[in-house]
């Protein structure tokens, strides 16, 4: 019988457990938006947003799970990073429902990633002033 997960189901890994994952074949899925993305990320990063920013307000990209897929397999291992862990803690949930089996949620993010100076490719205090839940 299978079962919805859920966020409490949803496996969160720190940054350095991410970083060692990433270096032993894990596969990284950025969640945040184009424009969030394009600023900075983390190196070898896919971007396929889980939102879009409109005049409303966030909404939920309908085509997530479909465009991921395109990416990549059900059974390839995957770390899932947005800026500070929620979107990417759900888009973990939809993909555990679709069939993916091994995806872990960056926890704090990009954020917390830049935090302990495992720097993408632009500089951390440039990223960090653009980004709306960094001071």
């Amino acid at each position: 019988m299978d079962s919805t997960q859920s966020t409490e189901d949803v496996v969160n890994v720190d940054v350095e457990t991410a970083k060692e994952l990433l270096g032993s074949g894990h596969r990284y899925l950025d969640v945040r938006t184009s424009d969030e993305f394009n600023k900075s990320h983390i190196d070898n990063a896919v971007n396929v947003p889980y939102m879009f920013l409109t005049e409303e307000g966030r909404v939920k990209n309908e085509e997530f799970l479909s465009q991921v897929s395109t990416v990549y397999q059900h059974e390839d291992s995957l770390i899932v990073g947005c800026n500070s862990g929620g979107r990417a803690s759900r888009a973990c949930v939809d993909l555990l429902n679709a069939g993916f089996k091994n995806v872990k949620n960056l926890r704090g993010g990009y954020s917390a990633w830049l935090d302990v100076e495992f720097k993408g490719d632009k500089s951390a205090e440039q990223f960090k002033t653009a980004c709306k839940f960094r001071p």
